[in-house]
């Protein structure tokens, strides 16, 4: 008798795994987006797409197939609106004062005394507004590799490209990452 041991961290079933990954994901996509409802249809059309094709694989391989798929559905999406752009370039959706909007509601309430509080918020508004000044590459590269804890071959493979590249991405992220945040708050990393 073969006795499987999974770990505690690894999802059993497919609802687990989508419950598990949902919050990260839909974050992930809001980056890149900038829209509330487009960020949930991407999510959605991802999470359908793996329970659909790809239920059978083994739940290890849930995470980077999905990762891979947002990516892509992600891409998709951002070619779809160069389209519309060039058809309907008089009608810019582009706000950049919504996306900083949308990134201060996701702001974590932290248990600690007010003032403390209010710099953990600015600090985190500021992470994430630099997050949202990388490149698509770096900004996927870095929630790939520090939110997912994805390997460095993983993020290759979710990616579409060398491992080398992927640990060139990461490195610029982290750096403007760390130059925002030192200058804002003066914090040193």
């Amino acid at each position: 008798m073969l006795i499987v041991e999974h770990s505690t961290d690894e999802p059993q079933d497919m609802d687990s795994f989508l419950l598990q990954i949902e919050q990260k994901a839909y974050r992930m996509a809001l980056m890149s987006v900038n829209q509330h409802a487009d960020a949930i249809d991407l999510l959605q059309d991802s999470m359908l797409k793996l329970v659909v094709n790809y239920a059978h694989k083994p739940p290890q391989e849930w995470k980077p197939l999905f990762y891979r798929i947002l990516q892509n559905r992600i891409r998709d999406w951002h070619r779809q609106q160069k389209v519309k752009q060039l058809l309907f370039f008089w009608k810019a959706n582009n706000h950049p004062d919504d996306a900083t909007e949308e990134w201060s509601s996701y702001v974590g309430d932290a248990k600690e005394l007010p003032d403390n509080r209010l710099d953990a918020s600015q600090q985190q508004d500021t992470a994430l507004k630099g997050l949202a000044e990388l490149s698509e590459k770096q900004r996927q590269c870095f929630l790939l590799r520090s939110w997912e804890g994805m390997s460095v071959a993983d993020t290759a493979d979710i990616m579409g490209c060398s491992q080398g590249s992927v640990k060139t991405h990461y490195f610029r992220a982290v750096h403007k990452l760390r130059s925002v945040l030192e200058d804002a708050h003066d914090i040193t990393i």
